[in-house]
């Protein structure tokens, strides 16, 4: 149904209406307003790969939609672990998309980076992003207070990961916090 593969300036546009959705915009550092903007941020995944092994891939449907992101980040070779960050697109939101991501992208840590572990967090008044990683085989581990902020605000993380020996099924239903 999903399928993860390479940004290409083909996504520009669906890139930009995603980031007009200022929950989105807010937690990003690198936001597109203009098309040369989101041909600049497509572009950049190709070196972010290649230089930073960050690994960024969009989400897409059947007809080849642009429908969310998912990247791996690798945090450390030594201990051969990464880090899983995912959004999906405001109009796609609820459909799955954000564990088909995260799990294809998972996936790709372990096959082809030779990761262990990936990590993954999300605000813990953000729900949808609990669901979605525990669907995609990530073990709650415990939250983190006062983690993340965004402008003045500081927020509560739910920690969670999936080692490359986890099944993706299994894990219990419920958002973390709850």
């Amino acid at each position: 149904m999903y399928r993860v593969r390479e940004w290409n300036r083909g996504d520009a546009d669906r890139l930009l209406t995603a980031f007009a959705w200022e929950e989105l915009a807010r937690q990003e550092s690198d936001v597109p307003r203009t098309r040369d903007e989101a041909l600049e941020w497509i572009a950049g995944r190709a070196v972010l790969a290649k230089e930073r092994d960050v690994h960024g891939f969009v989400v897409v449907d059947g007809q080849d939609r642009a429908l969310g992101h998912v990247q791996v980040s690798v945090s450390s070779r030594r201990h051969d672990f990464g880090w899983l960050a995912y959004w999906t697109h405001p109009a796609e939101q609820g459909r799955g998309v954000a564990s088909a991501g995260a799990r294809l992208a998972t996936e790709f840590a372990f096959d082809r980076l030779d990761l262990f572990r990936v990590e993954t967090g999300h605000r813990l008044n953000n729900p949808g992003s609990c669901v979605a990683a525990r669907r995609a085989g990530f073990r709650p581990e415990g939250i983190e207070r006062a983690k993340l902020r965004y402008g003045t605000s500081r927020y509560d993380t739910g920690m969670h990961a999936r080692l490359v020996t986890d099944p993706v099924e299994g894990v219990p239903e419920g958002v973390c916090g709850g």
